[in-house]
């Protein structure tokens, strides 16, 4: 139904609405809730019929944030663009935020990452905002991927398009390719940027991902004459400041980097490895290797003034009751703690067992899924796509979240599938590089021969030098 567009922190350049669906599809006659709709019209004059709908990450994150990125990028040069809000996710209704863990991640940058106190903390807080959804009527459980592909499933029908092409990053991945699996009609295309394959999804694996983007970009020092030889070693060093900011955490004040107030920080061996895993943003790719040199001599700052980012609360916040039924049911189970020290322990051997039992980004989800309570939903969901749709999968090679070698794993069973990987590029690929929103265009000009030439001229961008200590 046509409405009025989202009051975002940037006009929406296009028409918005609602598409009315049931919050669960098992259960008929429950209530329906409402999921954001905007529409983009192309840029070119002449444009081609058939759309690009768009899947945002997170799961829980801004679709519509994510419209002046893709519009930057071309996604609508040819086609209209098409981005709905997720069930559950910003500017739907409801809207499934939780202020409580909002103030907790705020609060978090000045505690230990991985002290049981502050996992009992974002625990209690988990368990606050779950009691008061649920009590406002909210059914977790639907908030699922397979609820997710079915209100795209909906949307196309809705608008009566005949056929669409599919771009999702992140867990949008897992989202298009759950779509492919189980709504195959009416799709031309997908593009996967930035892969989270859904039969291989989980807390250990983020380890796996983890080591990858780290130790490339490590590598990509290495085969830079200039940061070679200012910072030798950095996979020792790295493995040297875990171990020590583990041991003895450090606790400074320090102003953001959007400015305010000076907030605290503690940097513990934990903290850093989450700042190097979520690279981009406060502490981008090419600040790695500096960073990491300035601590080993003394100077945290960059560090310090990086995890301060996290000190706020976004204008836009995650909807994590969508996050956490996604992860609780569909990425955890089957697993254990002990999973995931394993695979922390292959990643990076000599870490310290306190860093290494926490997944990346997601420290204490396994007592945090204990409140939440959602069912098991693996058996449904863990399950491998086989389609010959064409599919261009697009990986960067700094990417720490969702390594890139999982995207050529996802194209084993999409025989009609390209996959690309763009050097010095961490998570969500096609905005942050000229040459995939080039490969991008081809594609969906042609999707069996797409031109992917500019990759082969593409190496990472020079890393930041800083003058070599006087007393070096």
């Amino acid at each position: 139904m046509p409405g009025p567009c989202p009051e975002a922190p940037e006009e929406i350049p296009g028409r918005c609405g609602f598409l009315e669906v049931p919050e669960s599809r098992k259960h008929r006659g429950g209530r329906t809730i409402k999921l954001a709709v905007a529409i983009i019209p192309a840029a070119s004059t002449k444009p081609v019929a058939d759309p690009v709908v768009f899947m945002e990450g997170g799961p829980g994150g801004d679709a519509i944030g994510a419209i002046p990125f893709l519009i930057d990028s071309g996604v609508n040069r040819d086609r209209d663009l098409i981005v709905m809000t997720q069930r559950g996710g910003p500017y739907s209704q409801p809207y499934l935020t939780c202020p409580e863990i909002d103030r907790f991640n705020a609060s978090a940058v000045g505690l230990r990452y991985d002290a049981p106190s502050t996992g009992r903390l974002l625990v209690r807080a988990a368990k606050e905002c779950r009691d008061r959804l649920t009590a406002d009527g909210v059914r977790l459980s639907s908030y699922n991927t397979t609820e997710n592909a079915a209100d795209f499933a909906d949307l196309r029908k809705a608008l009566g398009i005949k056929r669409w092409n599919v771009y999702g990053y992140s867990y949008g991945t897992d989202l298009a390719l759950t779509y492919l699996r189980r709504h195959p009609d009416g799709i031309r295309t997908v593009t996967i940027d930035s892969v989270v394959p859904p039969q291989i999804v989980s807390l250990p694996w983020a380890w796996d991902s983890a080591q990858e983007g780290i130790n490339t970009i490590f590598a990509a020092c290495e085969a830079q004459p200039s940061c070679k030889s200012r910072y030798p070693d950095l996979s020792r060093t790295l493995t040297e400041q875990v171990r020590r900011l583990e041991a003895n955490p450090l606790t400074l004040t320090v102003q953001p980097p959007g400015g305010g107030s000076p907030v605290k920080v503690v940097l513990d061996g934990g903290a850093l490895v989450n700042l190097l895993v979520t690279n981009g943003g406060a502490l981008p790719a090419a600040e790695v290797p500096a960073a990491l040199d300035e601590l080993a001599r003394g100077n945290p700052e960059r560090l310090a003034r990086a995890q301060a980012a996290g000190a706020g609360i976004p204008a836009v916040p995650q909807a994590y009751g969508l996050t956490h039924s996604v992860v609780c049911a569909e990425w955890a189970p089957g697993f254990t703690k002990s999973d995931i020290l394993k695979a922390g322990r292959q990643a990076f051997p000599g870490w310290p067992d306190t860093v290494l039992a926490h997944a990346p980004q997601l420290p204490f989800q396994y007592d945090l899924c204990r409140v939440w309570n959602v069912p098991d939903r693996t058996a449904i969901q863990r399950v491998t796509t086989f389609s010959k749709v064409p599919t261009l999968i697009i990986s960067g090679s700094f990417d720490a979240k969702t390594g890139a070698s999982w995207g050529p794993y996802a194209g084993r069973t999409l025989p009609r599938s390209t996959a690309v990987l763009i050097p010095g590029i961490g998570h969500f690929v096609v905005p942050q590089s000229p040459c995939a929103q080039s490969v991008l265009a081809s594609f969906l000009a042609r999707p069996t021969s797409p031109d992917t030439s500019c990759v082969a001229g593409l190496a990472p961008g020079p890393f930041t030098i800083t003058p070599e200590p006087e007393n070096a």
